[in-house]
């Protein structure tokens, strides 16, 4: 099967002179990776949107003469667990499901990364390999600043250092309140904690909101640590209690208040 493209700035991003990556187990799709333009490279925006912090122009050229455009199609792999990893790696467009791949080619979400979103933040740095698989949940653009040539640009441009420390940082936290919320929470709470993380943005004062669920039920289910039965009861518990309305995988939240009280593990 075709694997996905690389495309380098040097190749003027070129389709015909794509350079293609080697991986470890075959994409689960044969369409091939797609052409892009130069227009592909992220702009100063882009940039300040992964590194959740402002990027100047020069900084901006700096990591686009380094970053290598992977495009993959829907199922595609983008890395596997043991694959050693060789750079930082962020989705830019698109989803990406980190998990591991099971027997008979199931594959266990454990998150869901929506871009703008870094992959995996600390492998390269460790040089170790990637300890989850990272799998397309739909056509997807993903971005590599190689971490010899990042070790570079950041000496060059040490205001850089900071936002990178502070993605770690997040990470690590972020990492420490899942594994505290699994401990201590029981499902409900954790089902409501999820829920209202995917609210689309209402203001403190809303009441209702509504929820778009980015994944297959079972594969929230997984990242719960709940069985997709549980699942399921647990949102037909809270529609009786008029906290939400479900209809397909849109979720429409009634009573924010409530949601939170039951976050809360009130």
């Amino acid at each position: 099967m075709t694997p996905p493209t690389i495309l380098t700035p040097e190749q003027g991003l070129a389709p015909e002179r794509a350079v293609a990556v080697r991986l470890r187990l075959p994409l689960r799709s044969a369409a091939a990776g797609r052409g892009l333009s130069k227009d592909a490279l992220p702009d100063v925006g882009a940039w300040e949107r992964l590194f959740a912090a402002p990027v100047r122009a020069a900084e901006s050229a700096a990591l686009g003469a380094i970053t290598r455009v992977l495009s993959f199609p829907p199922g595609g792999l983008v890395f596997a667990a043991g694959e050693a990893a060789h750079g930082l790696l962020a989705v830019v467009d698109g989803d990406v499901a980190l998990g591991s791949h099971g027997a008979g080619g199931s594959f266990r979400t454990e998150r869901h990364l929506h871009a703008p979103a870094w992959l995996d933040l600390s492998a390269a740095w460790l040089q170790e390999p990637h300890a989850l698989d990272a799998r397309a949940l739909n056509a997807a653009r993903v971005l590599e600043l190689p971490r010899d040539a990042l070790c570079e640009v950041v000496d060059r441009h040490p205001s850089l250092w900071r936002p990178l420390v502070t993605l770690l940082a997040r990470e690590v936290r972020g990492l420490a309140q899942n594994t505290h919320e699994l401990m201590h929470k029981d499902a409900p709470a954790r089902l409501a904690a999820w829920l209202l993380q995917q609210c689309e943005p209402a203001g403190e004062e809303a009441t209702t909101a509504v929820v778009q669920l980015p994944v297959r039920k079972r594969d929230i289910a997984s990242q719960l640590a709940i069985t997709p039965e549980t699942l399921s009861r647990l949102m037909r518990s809270f529609s009786s209690r008029d906290v939400i309305s479900v209809a397909g995988y849109t979720v429409q939240v009634l009573d924010l208040p409530a949601l939170r009280r039951i976050a809360l593990g009130d």
